[in-house]
């Protein structure tokens, strides 16, 4: 195929406009021309024609070195192989129109045998939109995935191309977010710091209310109470980008995850804690919480359950506080799934909110498809539970809503998880126990489990973990008198001389005492 290389002067007529070209009185003057290459490429499959051209070379070696480069790229493909000769053919031409680097020969070659993307001028934005369409998940997941995409990756990296993304680049994203947080962490103080004065200003009196207006003009204009990036939502950002990364190697598009290597803060879970004696004394005097997870003793979760005992949805607490469902896993327990006879129910699905709208789902893992055992006690509240709400579908009657669950609205419908969160911290609050969240019901079972020295495989298989480390993990906390119970029974294992002198001193001291006293009866009953 022809190629050439030529120089080209792009000097204009000043009346005209036209270019000069070879009758430009200065062409022959050194270095007053540039050199260009032009190289025909193969036709398209339509029989069109098209060419490589590519001006601006300050020398006729560099044009030239830049022709070679062209031939060498359409030297890479067999002539029998006319899938490969229009690959290299429209990288060619993309490059060419674009102004785009020419390709390294070699990398082309290995992008050729790997059967990968010739060019790689796809964006992390182009990429995370085709990826999030490929997904197949449930729609609260395809919901997170887009807001990490829409929030945090497209602003930050989504103009990159995917295969020149580097860990630099998310070290960068990183930092900007932990930047913003710290300017957003600012103007929240400064709105706080304005609401605070304003409730401070008397409203009667002229000069009162001008400092109120004047005041309400600067809180208006400021940003609203905005969110911060928190360390969890940045480890789901990296985590969604990593995810995106390896499903473009798994394709070829890309060799490298940099989001596998990019460093951040690691997520530090609040510790689980046991609401004491000398903790809800001073939640009492504070109303602050020691922890944002906290667990009841025993004595406080049936103190909630004896004060919830009417409530229409007691049983769906009950089965929470003693078996650890998790919140939509009660919201969608099926009758069909419950087996009384059998003191066992099967978890097989879930209601789950996007947004504010609820869904059906699956357990999210497969350890979340599972039996539960239940107790006497549990299978007898069920039952009373499946009366009254049969008694409660006759009265309805054709307005019934047969979801088939266990735990529904008045009318049968589905429960909405939002609201039973809410429902039960309005218990809570009017039982007058120290707070817990619905969630932390769950905790309090694991707990419970735990310190009934159940076998922790057996408590992972309840909760529906998939490895009973996150199991570990999760609830170290135990109730005081488990802890007391493992400290006594490790300091007996310790036999020790100055332990033992001590016990003995404090025998001979308790039997003194004891003989003073009885003589000091016996004097007081001989003067009487």
């Amino acid at each position: 195929m022809k190629g050439s290389t030529y120089r080209r002067c792009s000097c204009r007529d000043p009346k005209t406009g036209k270019e000069l070209g070879t009758s430009c009185p200065k062409r022959n003057s050194r270095n007053h021309c540039t050199y260009s290459i032009r190289q025909e490429l193969p036709p398209r499959e339509d029989a069109g024609r098209r060419s490589f051209a590519r001006g601006g070379y300050s020398s006729l070696k560099a044009a030239q070195a830049d022709l070679d480069h062209v031939r060498a790229l359409l030297g890479l493909v067999e002539a029998d192989d006319p899938e490969g000769i229009q690959l290299v053919a429209e990288m060619l031409a993309e490059v060419s129109g674009e102004k785009l680097p020419l390709p390294d020969v070699e990398e082309t070659r290995r992008r050729l045998k790997a059967g990968r993307d010739l060019v790689g001028s796809l964006t992390v934005a182009e990429w995370l939109d085709r990826w999030l369409a490929g997904k197949r998940i449930r729609k609260s997941g395809i919901s997170r995935y887009e807001t990490d995409i829409r929030v945090h990756l497209k602003p930050h990296i989504g103009h990159r191309r995917l295969d020149r993304l580097r860990v630099s680049h998310l070290s960068e994203m990183f930092t900007a977010i932990a930047d913003a947080n710290a300017e957003l962490l600012e103007q929240n103080a400064q709105r706080r710091a304005a609401i605070e004065e304003l409730a401070t200003i008397p409203w009667k009196g002229v000069e009162n209310r001008a400092r109120r207006k004047a005041l309400k003009e600067a809180l208006d204009a400021m940003p609203a109470f905005r969110r911060v990036t928190g360390p969890a939502t940045r480890q789901h950002v990296k985590a969604t980008l990593r995810a995106s990364l390896n499903d473009a190697i798994g394709q070829q598009i890309i060799t490298f995850n940099p989001a596998a290597h990019v460093e951040i803060d690691p997520v530090r879970k609040p510790k689980a804690l046991v609401w004491t004696d000398e903790r809800v004394a001073k939640w009492e005097q504070t109303g602050e919480k020691p922890s944002p997870v906290m667990v009841w003793t025993p004595e406080q979760t049936g103190a909630f359950l004896d004060f919830v005992a009417d409530d229409r949805l007691y049983a769906m607490w009950h089965l929470i506080a003693f078996r650890g469902l998790r919140r939509g896993e009660a919201c969608g327990q099926p009758w069909s799934e419950t087996n009384l006879d059998r003191h066992s129910l099967t978890v097989t699905g879930q209601l789950v909110q996007d947004g504010w709208e609820v869904e059906a789902s699956e357990p999210k893992t497969d350890s979340g498809f599972r039996v539960v055992a239940l107790d006497d006690d549990t299978v007898g509240v069920l039952e009373r539970h499946r009366k009254h709400q049969k008694a409660a579908r006759a009265e309805w009657g054709s307005a019934w809503v047969n979801t088939g669950l266990a735990f529904t609205q008045e009318d049968g419908s589905w429960l909405h998880p939002g609201k039973v969160t809410d429902l039960f911290e309005r218990l809570v609050a009017a039982s007058g126990l120290p707070p817990i969240r619905l969630h932390d019901l769950r905790h309090g079972a694991a707990t419970l489990m735990l310190a009934a020295d159940i076998d922790i495989k057996i408590v992972s298989d309840t909760l529906g973990h998939s490895d009973t480390r996150i199991t570990r993990d999760i609830y170290q906390s135990v109730l005081p008198h488990v802890g007391k119970s493992a400290a006594e029974a490790t300091a007996k294992l310790v036999p020790l001389q100055r332990k033992a002198e001590q016990e003995e001193q404090d025998r001979k001291a308790a039997k003194k005492a004891k003989q003073a006293e009885k003589a000091k009866a016996k004097a007081k009953a001989k003067k009487g």
